[in-house]
């Protein structure tokens, strides 16, 4: 009686092909195929950037500044001596020190170095008729 109920179980191979699979299965083209594939470049580079001051926006509207001290292909940050700037519906800012942070690269909207960017005019303004 025993022998009726063996391989009957959850995860059991059987010729039914249950959650097991089949013996006879086709290899699919993943199984042991081990082709290189091209890296992959990231979209920004970096690397200019290291050891200098950044400013970061995230969605949900946060933003930090800090200093860039790595990052990885899927864009994650890290950023030392990090202040998060919080503004409150009125308008009003303050900061907050936040120390090192790991900023996850797929929360990541805009990132800026702080030397070399300014305000500028908006070159696609109309001018207003007098």
């Amino acid at each position: 009686m025993t022998e009726r109920w063996t391989n009957r179980g959850r995860g059991a191979s059987s010729t039914r092909g249950g959650r097991g699979g089949s013996s006879n299965r086709v290899a699919s083209a993943h199984s042991g195929d081990k082709t290189e594939r091209p890296k992959k470049e990231n979209i920004l580079d970096l690397s200019k950037y290291m050891d200098k001051q950044i400013t970061v926006k995230f969605s949900g509207g946060r933003e930090v500044r800090g200093t860039l001290k790595g990052y990885d292909a899927l864009m994650n940050l890290v950023l030392e001596n990090v202040d998060e700037t919080v503004r409150d519906e009125n308008g009003n800012e303050s900061t907050r020190s936040l120390g090192l942070v790991v900023a996850r690269g797929t929360l990541l909207v805009v990132i800026t170095p702080v030397d070399g960017s300014g305000p500028i005019e908006n070159p696609f303004a109309q001018p207003e008729a007098a």
